[in-house]
């Protein structure tokens, strides 16, 4: 499945070179010159992986990071002129990845972000299929077969079921989910969450009032129940 990179940097040209440079290595690349403008994009997207600017127009990059890590883990790298010691422990204590004084070398990025992304992801280089009873999802093609047929799944929904694919047996909180499969950012109310999972059920419990996979966990949220 192609990562997501949200570049965050008020650079516009040498944010256009790393743009070039990540997506001839099959990365999708997104790019922002400000703060506001990147928590606009990470309040309706979903990104793997954010190389964050500190010096931004209308801010710092630790200001955005700090609010960031209130909802989300994503992988940060920061990458600035600013290349002092407490700079770089800052960018650290408050929740950075990695940290890449400029200037920097294209290869050196690719290899920081190579890491981060493995580290973080694992290798996925090999199909992603999961399988649970007479469903398959192929997180890798993004397609969902029941008793061999193809369902029909909106982008959000399929984004919620690979996402609880992923996480199998594992109750995961609707705020963590909202923030996953909507956005860091995003204002999504949980009654969102509520009818997407309702969406899922219908197509893909046979009994979906009494659900045999997509459960719901009291108090907490969601889990997909399959046995191992």
């Amino acid at each position: 499945m192609q990562k997501n990179i949200l570049i965050v940097d008020d650079d516009e040209d040498l944010s256009d070179i790393i743009a070039d440079m990540l997506e001839g290595y099959g990365y999708h690349v997104t790019k922002a010159g400000d703060g506001k403008t990147a928590f606009s994009l990470l309040s309706n997207n979903t990104f793997h992986l954010i190389l964050l600017d500190i010096n931004l127009p209308d801010g710092t990059g630790f200001a955005l990071c700090e609010e960031l890590r209130e909802v989300s883990t994503v992988p940060v790298i920061f990458a600035s002129a600013r290349t002092s010691e407490d700079d770089r422990i800052t960018g650290f204590d408050i929740g950075g990845d990695d940290y890449l004084p400029k200037p920097y070398s294209m290869k050196e990025l690719l290899s920081r972000v190579n890491a981060l992304i493995r580290r973080t992801y694992g290798f996925l280089e090999d199909e992603q299929i999961v399988s649970f009873g007479d469903v398959t999802v192929n997180i890798t093609s993004r397609t969902v077969l029941k008793k061999g047929e193809a369902l029909s799944l909106s982008l959000k929904e399929f984004d919620l079921l690979a996402y609880l694919c992923g996480h199998k047996n594992i109750a995961i909180p609707k705020e963590k989910l909202i923030t996953e499969v909507w956005g860091a950012f995003s204002m999504v109310e949980p009654s969102t969450l509520t009818v997407h999972i309702r969406w899922l059920r219908e197509k893909i419990e046979d009994v979906p009032a009494e659900p045999k996979y997509i459960k719901t966990v009291y108090k907490v949220g969601y889990m997909l129940e399959v046995a191992e």
